[in-house]
């Protein structure tokens, strides 16, 4: 599990800045863009980004779609829809994991060496962070432990709390 975190990295800062292979967007349903890091992607992108993802028909919670990236950094924007936390009891774990699961999937048939995740279904969809932030590093610790892409993975913290909650997941993954 060592040489698996050697490969994630945690960062504070604004992920449509981030020079890497792709971004992570934490869509809506409908990849149209919306508020948060959603909406600083596709403004950041321009408008082609729009008519792109006018063409993939949305997207289902759980899973995840990519396009090119635009006027970002990175070549591509991956999209995934995370769950509205209702309470714990709807599946919304396992829906979490599975946005990093898709993700990641997409990012290795696309030769993608470096990724950058948002921490998805934080912020307007109210998943609590400590329980996110343990379900994204611990899936990504598992899937790349037998993938040699991505060969980084970092994890964009919009402030330093949200950065420490990961610096404190990766920190359990080295004890466990």
């Amino acid at each position: 599990m060592i040489k698996v975190l050697d490969r994630i990295r945690i960062h504070t800062g604004d992920i449509t800045k981030l020079d890497v292979d792709a971004i992570i967007n934490a869509a809506n349903t409908s990849l149209l863009g919306g508020g948060g890091v959603d909406g600083a992607i596709h403004r950041a992108a321009g408008r082609e980004l729009e008519f792109e993802c006018r063409m993939l028909h949305g997207c289902r919670v759980g899973d995840a779609k990519i396009t090119k990236g635009y006027k970002l950094p990175a070549r591509h924007i991956i999209h995934t829809v995370g769950p509205v936390w209702q309470g714990g009891g709807k599946g919304e774990a396992e829906l979490l994991a599975s946005c990093y699961i898709r993700s990641l999937d997409l990012a290795a048939a696309n030769d993608c060496r470096s990724v950058a995740f948002p921490a998805i279904s934080t912020g307007v969809y109210r998943y609590p962070s400590v329980e996110a932030t343990a379900i994204a590093v611990g899936t990504v610790g598992m899937i790349v432990e037998d993938r040699k892409l991505p060969e980084t993975i970092i994890f964009c913290c919009f402030d330093d709390e949200t950065a420490d909650l990961y610096r404190q997941a990766v920190a359990t993954l080295r004890k466990g």
